[in-house]
């Protein structure tokens, strides 16, 4: 029987606010441009994370590419990473074309900004998926066949979307409520759609890679390639391993130190010594495989903190009224049709600004803690406020109530 691991891995940064106070409304408009030594730099937290992750991740990836020909992988890049990607390290843009011209990586579609639109304006979610198509086919010459939400964001609205759309898959989180006593190791459908398919992470495979690997406390500590590739060929009845995961595992999460870049060489070599062992993209999984079974998601899932649903974003009140004002804006701000403002006012729909929000405890919180620039929540929302009350500003100079 064939097993396939399915790689796929989702690169992305933000166009973080800066400190912005309320001295700022009104007279300076470059919410996202921080001194180089300030913490919400998104120039030097781009530099950083392009050395110790990006660069030495992407060649160790084309080393892999090149000395097994059997491996392949699917990524994701957001637009927003890809603008920093081209005015401040050229070096990894094209190390990620590198990958690309082996045609053997496939790029999935997604939002360009990084957005949780879809669950606010169907039009604004659709314009960013098409702008993120288009700079995707720009700067890698591919055509993105299968989707996948902001932060795996995923319902039945949005694959019967996705279905019309034409894509012929879809990305989401294998959570064991969704899934029941099914294996996240299959190709599913989802509900009430004609032609897509369903690809599920396995949260627990993949998670031993991204967060347990350097954890010398971890009963499974020190995880090699030879050890992991037995876990998979002891896993019995299974066509794909969906090892979906940050691209930031590599280098940045998991440091150089861990091995990490060691284990990820030696997958392939580990993985293929066994006949009918494969690594496919999303969209040759999909191909081989008939869907198992249909899949019924009617409420949202991701694939962040232990409740696997939007509370990361939208959980307090400082996060609801945060983004329900800045949709609030959508109409008059594309009325202006001035593209710098709705430019902006796009950059502030990322979703990583209403997450460093988040007022969530114990191991959820540490997590939020480690990927925010700010002291705490609090000031993350008086930044973005004090930026969205400029906005503001700026309408009302076009003579515009708001």
């Amino acid at each position: 029987m064939t097993k396939a691991i399915v790689l796929y891995m989702h690169v992305h940064q933000p166009f973080r606010v800066k400190h912005y106070s309320i001295f700022d409304v009104g007279v300076d408009h470059a919410y996202f441009e921080a001194p180089y030594d300030d913490r919400t730099s998104n120039e030097q937290i781009l530099h950083k994370v392009a050395q110790k992750s990006y660069i030495p991740t992407n060649k160790r990836l084309l080393d892999m590419l090149r000395d097994y020909p059997q491996f392949k992988l699917s990524l994701s890049i957001t637009g927003t990473v890809l603008e920093q990607l081209e005015r401040w390290s050229p070096e990894s843009l094209k190390s990620f074309q590198e990958l690309t011209a082996t045609g053997r990586v496939e790029i999935v579609a997604e939002t360009y900004h990084h957005s949780l639109a879809f669950f606010y304006s169907r039009d604004e979610f659709e314009h960013q998926v098409q702008m993120h198509k288009e700079k995707v086919q720009e700067l890698f010459g591919q055509t993105p066949q299968v989707f996948r939400n902001t932060e795996l964001s995923y319902n039945n609205d949005l694959a019967y979307w996705a279905d019309r759309a034409g894509y012929k898959g879809i990305l989401a989180e294998g959570w064991d409520p969704v899934l029941d006593w099914r294996s996240p190791n299959f190709v599913y459908q989802p509900t009430y759609t004609e032609n897509i398919a369903l690809l599920m992470k396995n949260y627990k495979l993949s998670d031993d890679i991204a967060f347990r690997f350097g954890n010398q406390a971890w009963e499974s500590w020190p995880l090699t390639a030879d050890k992991f590739t037995n876990w998979l060929n002891e896993s019995g009845d299974a066509t794909n391993f969906n090892l979906f995961m940050d691209y930031e595992t590599f280098g940045e999460h998991q440091w150089d130190e861990t091995g990490i870049f060691d284990f990820l060489y030696h997958l392939p070599q580990e993985w293929l010594k066994n006949e009918g062992n494969s690594f496919m993209t999303v969209s040759e999984v999909i191909d081989a495989n008939p869907p198992r079974d249909r899949v019924d998601v009617p409420q949202t899932t991701t694939w962040a903190d232990t409740e696997r649903d939007l509370s990361a974003w939208l959980g307090n009140d400082m996060q609801a009224s945060a983004i329900n004002a800045l949709y609030g804006l959508q109409d008059k701000i594309l009325a202006t049709k001035d593209m710098k403002l709705i430019e902006d006012w796009r950059k502030l729909q990322t979703s990583d600004h209403f997450y460093y929000m988040c007022t969530k405890y114990f191991n959820d919180g540490d997590i939020h803690a480690y990927f925010s620039p700010y002291a705490n929540p609090y000031d993350a929302f008086i930044a973005f406020m004090n930026a969205f009350h400029d906005v503001q500003f700026r309408l009302t100079e076009k003579g515009m109530e708001v």
